[in-house]
């Protein structure tokens, strides 16, 4: 190979490392815009998230996360993930954001509520299939009603520091146009704490992500100080800095009367 050959080729990997590089850090500022927003939570319910991206060996994703406050003093909470990496994923992201906000608006129960954005992203023709998951905290009633559409289980952390997977029934991804989702409530005894992630959290090569998943019950976090903290020992515990996939995690709890 002629050394004009060997120049050509090195010209075209960088420029193909210059371009990667730019699309990388368009969706990671995209994705970061986006979950910068204020979380807006009832008053009555505190709230805190963390996302992290994989680092840039790997495209960074759809992950996403919300709080909407709903009327009664309940709140809304939101966790999805775009299948899919790039700044394709972090668009679908936005608009599928963008309309479980409005939907929300129709105060009707979680279940519907993703039987509704089922319909609709089929409808509009969206080609990247989503899992969800929709969980209502109401401090006053002390519950917390929950759906998921292919997601991973949230858990809660007791306020004994203790942390328990719930499992509720998984319906379909959001996309497939297939439905059938279903609800579930659970008690929420003054000072638990609700968790929802994304698989970027646990999932770990060469280990079934239920296992993983049930690994969270092997861990002790501090239940009575700020989310903030919550949050941060929790991905201390699991990954030490070394994520695989891009991860999304938000804890909420009853704010103290």
């Amino acid at each position: 190979m002629t050394i004009q050959a060997l120049a050509d080729r090195a010209a075209i990997s960088v420029d193909s490392a210059r371009r990667y590089s730019y699309e990388h850090a368009m969706a990671l500022e995209l994705q970061r815009a986006l979950l910068s927003e204020p979380s807006t939570p009832h008053p009555a319910v505190e709230v805190a998230a963390r996302y992290l991206p994989a680092g840039r060996s790997v495209l960074v994703g759809g992950d996403w996360y919300d709080s909407i406050p709903l009327t009664e003093s309940r709140t809304l909470l939101v966790m999805g993930d775009v299948m899919g990496h790039g700044f394709q994923a972090a668009v679908a992201m936005s608009q599928y954001r963008s309309l479980l906000r409005t939907l929300a608006a129709s105060a009707t129960s979680v279940d519907k509520i993703l039987g509704e954005f089922d319909r609709q992203v089929t409808q509009l023709g969206l080609d990247r299939l989503a899992t969800c998951l929709l969980a209502v905290m109401d401090p006053r009633a002390g519950t917390c009603t929950a759906a998921s559409a292919g997601h991973l289980p949230p858990a809660v952390l007791g306020p004994d520091g203790n942390i328990e997977v719930l499992w509720p029934p998984a319906g379909p991804p959001i996309g497939t146009g297939l439905g059938g989702y279903e609800s579930f409530t659970v008690r929420m005894d003054h000072g638990t704490t609700l968790l929802l992630y994304t698989d970027g959290l646990v999932e770990r090569r060469g280990t079934d992500i239920d296992v993983s998943v049930r690994a969270l019950q092997t861990l002790s976090l501090p239940a009575d100080g700020p989310l903030d903290d919550v949050l941060d020992t929790l991905l201390t515990h699991l990954a030490n800095g070394a994520y695989e996939d891009d991860v999304a995690i938000l804890a909420a709890r009853a704010r103290r009367q």
